[in-house]
């Protein structure tokens, strides 16, 4: 009877420990960052899917620049090829070759919707400018999607590298998540220098 009561009492104290080390918060935060990760991927995945159908609206344009198009196949097709799964998040070597594909595909989209603009016959056809509209919407979506992946890894990483949680991220071997970064972040804090000055 000794024996199961200060078994039962050794098992009580183990729970309340844990309850108190954050244990629980890793799960949820873990899998919130995860979900918010899934969320990334499912926007990307609507916006490649959504390119064939640019392309193949846009190739109905006789005079349309190929090589434009031949960037934004390409651009997708690195992207897409690039396995993202979940151990992505704590592999920063991964998530940077994984932005910069997708930085890629956006900037690549982006080529092409500037070259749309010279040609009235494509801007005004409606097909392409509802899969406009849609690619639109899923840049905002993605955008979206990114902000909450970022704040659910902060607060993963916060819980991770806070004082008592941190213990038990070193006994558990939680790591902290890496989160979106910027390739280019010198050039895109500096301000552009406009000049209306004729030359």
């Amino acid at each position: 009877m000794k024996r199961h009561l200060s078994l039962a009492s050794l098992v009580l104290a183990a729970a309340l420990a844990l309850t108190g080390c954050g244990y629980n918060e890793f799960q949820s935060l873990d899998e919130q960052s995860k979900s918010a990760w899934a969320e990334v991927l499912n926007q990307y995945q609507r916006r490649a899917d959504l390119i064939p159908n640019i392309v193949a609206t846009v190739k109905g344009e006789a005079n349309f620049e190929q090589e434009t198009l031949t960037k934004v196949v390409e651009a997708r097709a690195k992207a897409t090829s690039i396995q993202a799964t979940p151990e992505m998040l704590g592999d920063p070597e991964a998530m940077a070759k994984f932005q910069a594909a997708q930085g890629e595909l956006g900037s690549a989209l982006s080529r092409l919707m500037v070259v749309v603009e010279q040609y009235p016959n494509l801007k005004a056809n409606q097909g392409f400018s509802d899969l406009r509209v849609q690619l639109e919407g899923t840049e905002n979506r993605i955008t979206v999607a990114r902000n909450r992946y970022i704040e659910a890894v902060q607060s993963y990483n916060v819980l991770t590298r806070s004082f008592p949680t941190n213990v038990t991220a070193m006994v558990f071997g939680y790591k902290t998540k890496e989160g979106f970064k910027v390739e280019n972040e010198a050039a895109i804090s500096t301000p552009p220098r406009v000049d209306f000055s004729k030359p």
